[in-house]
């Protein structure tokens, strides 16, 4: 199931977006190869602690973070992997893992890996481990309002 806080944003900002089922998948790389998408679109959503706080990075499935980059590009702050007990609470409508890369709707900040920037369009868990959301990169980019990084590697 979708989202209801991210169908509700989206709908009322009148945002274009299509929606695919897919069989269980539990990673990024997983759900991009059972929606026979790259995984360079294919947009996951890393959570983390910056300075304490709850934040999402979000970047192409086929990369993997670089905290001390992070940590630098954010001025020397401290950041690390979230695990999930720290953020199962924070996302009441989504299953544990498929969180939207929305952090503006759960009171976080945003942070995307420049690369997604770009692809015309991109993919993403909407809530649940069987759908995802498509949508044009710019219409994310706008909504989501987040800060982009050049922070990834490849896998």
């Amino acid at each position: 199931m979708l989202s209801p806080r991210l169908h509700h944003f989206l709908d009322a900002r009148h945002a274009p977006y299509t929606t695919l089922t897919h069989d269980r998948t539990i990673t990024a790389q997983e759900t991009a190869n059972c929606a026979h998408i790259g995984n360079q679109h294919f947009a996951k959503t890393v959570m983390l602690r910056i300075d304490g706080d709850l934040a999402m990075m979000v970047m192409p499935a086929a990369y993997r973070i670089e905290l001390t980059r992070l940590s630098r590009a954010l001025g020397g702050r401290e950041v690390e992997l979230a695990q999930e007990s720290d953020f199962r609470e924070a996302f009441p409508d989504c299953e544990l893992g498929a969180m939207p890369p929305f952090g503006n709707l759960y009171g976080m900040p945003v942070y995307v890996d420049a690369r997604l920037s770009q692809h015309p369009e991109i993919a993403f868990n909407a809530g649940s481990h069987t759908e995802l959301m498509r949508m044009p990169y710019a219409e994310f980019e706008r909504l989501a309002q987040p800060e982009l990084l050049w922070l990834a590697h490849v896998m």
